[in-house]
């Protein structure tokens, strides 16, 4: 039964969206990356992350993107992983990464959506594991 299933919270498991170096054209736009964060003295097994986008387009019509899903075998302690690269153009969406994992016997889950235009540099702060500035959201 369900209320027999202990949920235990995340904790230390973070996802960071950050501005690279690189540009893309032809209007050169900053690219940015995905990030997952594992703040953690353990490893995480089995990780998956499940990334889309939804929202309302300029015109009032629903949007939602395909869901792309990552597997990440180990995630070692105090480590940042590459998911995926996010184009600027869906940052009008709420972009969202429902990542599971294990620990131990234990499984864990946690959903975390970045809401429409929260992608900015205005929200830059910076992240150690990452030694650079990004988005983050715990």
């Amino acid at each position: 039964m369900k209320q027999d299933i202990p949920f235990v919270p995340v904790s230390g498991v973070s996802i960071v969206i950050a501005p690279t170096d690189e540009t893309m054209p032809p209007e050169s736009q900053t690219l940015w990356q995905v990030y997952l964060l594992n703040d953690n003295d353990f490893v995480l097994e089995n990780v998956i992350v499940n990334a889309n986008g939804y929202g309302l387009g300029a015109d009032g019509q629903k949007i939602r993107t395909s869901t792309l899903r990552y597997l990440f075998a180990v995630v070692p302690p105090h480590t940042a992983v590459p998911v995926e690269p996010i184009q600027s153009e869906l940052f009008h969406l709420n972009n969202q990464y429902w990542v599971s994992y294990y620990h131990g016997p234990q499984v864990f889950d946690k959903k975390y959506i970045f809401v429409p235009d929260s992608i900015v540099a205005a929200n830059l702060t910076p992240v150690a594991l990452l030694q650079r500035s990004g988005i983050l959201h715990s």
